[in-house]
């Protein structure tokens, strides 16, 4: 078979306001950012996982005696929208003027959204949606210490509210990092098991974005280098942590999947990742591996072409196969990838449960992801897709 990818170019948008600083030993560059952004006061947001892990303590030791530098790490795993209350209240009392983000997507959403806060009305979950940030926030310089949430690249925050047990997203171009700072260094420590489901999240980002029908020439671009430097680099970034090639590979294949679906959002295996978080405490990432494979199947009919290329990028033999069995390939590269790096968790393994699928299927074709899915799924297709994977 032989693969070739045309679209009817009509018109698209493309913007990045974020500007992304990549490079071994980056972080001691640090100072020199804060400076390039106006900042006196720093306050620095990370989670009690990456503190204990000394990195928040090295991004202090990086800014040295240059700032004022208050720290702030009630930052949970799906954090409350109440983190992002005591955040503001603490960086206005410390008269914080510039906010470093550290961690996983967890960190870097609510370093956003602080950053957003300082300078705009109201709550937190008055922003729940697209586009309702009136005014740029605070500058906000994001640190990724894991490489699949794309974080530091994406226009959106996702935020619980755990009274509610629900998930809601902050999107907005108004709340981007102001830069990204990469430093594969920082990456090294990550677990084989974390380092999988986040390099399967930063696939599923690249993936998603190149089927859907938003996608456009410039993220597809970088949706395929992205899945390249995941196809190279991913089993060896779990099966060989120390390995600093496979380490830069994965963070720039998290930050050149986030710029692609920045601009044309995901698909179905994300509309199911927000109430399976919620509901049953899945980490995103695991909720996306969990999900990819039969999303991918479910959704072939609706761009064979593209699923044909990701089976090519990800090594599989397609010469003298129909199109319809190439893309289906792409299923079998995939599934033989999360086999390779552990990944073996199903719903089930979470307490979901037959009785759970009808409220799970409901919220996520709420998610604004199912509009530009290839293929457009009814309730009980979403339900399906679910009891596959209990």
């Amino acid at each position: 078979m032989t693969s070739s990818i045309t679209s009817s170019i009509t018109s698209f948008s493309y913007h990045n306001p974020t500007a992304i600083e990549f490079g071994w030993g980056a972080l001691a560059r640090l100072p020199e950012l804060v400076k390039s952004v106006g900042g006196r006061r720093v306050l620095v947001v990370g989670d009690p996982g990456v503190a204990k892990a000394g990195l928040v303590e090295r991004v202090v030791s990086a800014l040295g005696s240059a700032f004022p530098v208050t720290i702030f790490t009630d930052v949970e795993s799906d954090p409350d929208a109440r983190s992002v209350d005591a955040g503001v209240q603490l960086a206005r009392s410390k008269e914080c003027d510039v906010i470093v983000g550290i961690g996983g997507g967890s960190a870097m959403d609510v370093a956003k959204v602080i950053g957003v806060m300082l300078t705009n009305p109201g709550n937190i979950r008055d922003y729940n949606g697209m586009g309702k940030i009136g005014q740029p926030g605070a500058p906000v310089i994001a640190i990724p210490t894991t490489s699949g949430t794309g974080s530091e690249l994406t226009i959106w925050s996702v935020l619980s509210d755990k009274e509610k047990k629900t998930k809601f997203g902050v999107g907005s171009v108004l709340n981007c990092a102001r830069i990204a700072l990469l430093d594969p260094e920082l990456t090294m420590s990550l677990p084989p098991a974390i380092t999988a489901a986040t390099g399967i999240d930063a696939l599923t980002h690249a993936l998603e974005s190149y089927v859907n029908t938003a996608t456009q020439p410039i993220s597809e671009a970088m949706s395929e280098q992205s899945m390249a430097l995941i196809a190279r680099s991913l089993r060896l970034a779990v099966a060989q942590p120390g390995n600093k090639e496979a380490r830069a590979d994965m963070l720039l294949a998290s930050t050149i999947a986030a710029m692609a679906f920045n601009s044309t959002r995901l698909g179905l295996a994300h509309a199911f990742a927000m109430p399976l978080g919620s509901r049953f405490h899945i980490p995103h990432g695991l909720a996306n591996a969990i999900m990819l494979p039969a999303v991918m199947r479910f959704n072939l009919p609706g761009n064979l072409a593209k699923f044909a290329r990701i089976a090519q990028i990800f090594g599989e033999r397609t010469d003298g196969l129909s199109l319809r069995e190439a893309a289906e390939r792409s299923v079998i590269a995939i599934e033989q990838l999360q086999a390779d790096i552990g990944i073996t968790a199903k719903l089930g393994d979470f307490h979901m449960t037959e009785a759970d699928l009808h409220d799970v299927a409901a919220e996520a074709m709420l998610s604004g992801n199912v509009a530009v899915n290839p293929r457009k799924p009814t309730l009980e297709d979403m339900k399906a897709l679910l009891r596959a994977k209990l």
